[in-house]
């Protein structure tokens, strides 16, 4: 079944502040029952400071480097940098302890996505995957090009180990092409522009936009159609999906829980120290 596109969104642009030197909210958190299972997208851009030791539980958060390098480290040990195409799944469950800058203080530009975990898996193990572009599968068809992040295309399945069934791809098509992207029925989809200005599902939809598609019921399978046919620029859509968990929300900052009661004792846990302690480790060195 041929997939719509329920309604078009620009992001916003915030500007700097404390931490980033420009920042852009493409999905925000204000009404989650339309983005579900999808919280936040924010689109950063930074050198120094960026963001340094912070909690998070509840959620996973997924970093994509569009370019630069980005440092990263937690407080389970694990600690490296990620560079242009690199991606990042952090499973916070019942809470972990991180940061993210940009290595040397020179330059990143990333794409944060937050996913929000069942009520169920809130609590699970901390975990991160770093998905290393050079390692990912890549459909290549003529003038059509799909990175796969998690979930499966065309029998291709992406290296992510999600905690909840969530699809993750990148299109990138050339000029007078088009793909008929296979997702499953049941997801409520994004299809967020990096850049040229191709027809989702019949409609345009510009650099810095996201088309949105809602579940399509009673269809196990259905696709969606990206072209680029009579334009003249090469289009690169970030396509994710995954089925809505129809949970109430409960967002504190860098916890995402159910309840009011649940943030009350994420923030409780945190300051306990029962997250671990706030880590020392060392910026990493280089040569």
């Amino acid at each position: 079944m041929l997939r719509t596109v329920d309604r078009i969104v620009t992001k916003a642009r915030l500007g700097p502040d404390g931490q980033v030197d420009d920042k852009a909210l493409i999905i925000g958190p204000h009404r989650p029952e339309l983005t579900d299972p999808f919280l936040v997208l924010s689109e950063d851009w930074f050198s120094s400071p960026g963001f340094d030791w912070h909690p998070h539980r509840g959620v996973e958060t997924v970093t994509m480097v569009v370019d630069g390098a980005l440092e990263h480290g937690d407080s389970a040990g694990n600690a490296g940098v990620l560079t242009t195409g690199d991606v990042q799944w952090m499973t916070s469950g019942r809470g972990i302890i991180h940061r993210e800058l940009a290595f040397r203080d020179e330059r990143a530009h990333t794409l944060q996505l937050w996913v929000n975990l069942p009520a169920h898996r809130k609590l699970t193990t901390p975990r991160y995957q770093d998905l290393y572009a050079s390692g990912r599968p890549v459909i290549d068809r003529k003038g059509v090009r799909i990175d796969v992040i998690s979930g499966e295309v065309d029998g291709v399945t992406g290296p992510a180990i999600n905690q909840w069934p969530i699809s993750g791809a990148v299109i990138t098509l050339e000029p007078g092409q088009r793909c008929a992207h296979v997702l499953p029925g049941r997801d409520r989809a994004f299809l967020h522009v990096l850049a040229g200005s191709p027809a989702i599902a019949g409609r345009v939809v510009e650099a810095g936009q996201t088309a949105w598609s809602d579940p399509v019921r009673d269809t196990l399978a259905s696709s969606i159609t990206v072209e680029t046919a009579g334009r003249e620029t090469t289009a690169v859509v970030m396509a994710f999906s995954g089925e809505p968990l129809r949970e109430p929300v409960a967002v504190g900052g860098p916890f995402v829980m159910n309840t009011r009661a649940e943030l009350t004792q994420a923030f409780r846990d945190f300051h306990s120290g029962a997250f671990g302690d706030i880590p020392r480790q060392a910026r990493l060195k280089y040569r």
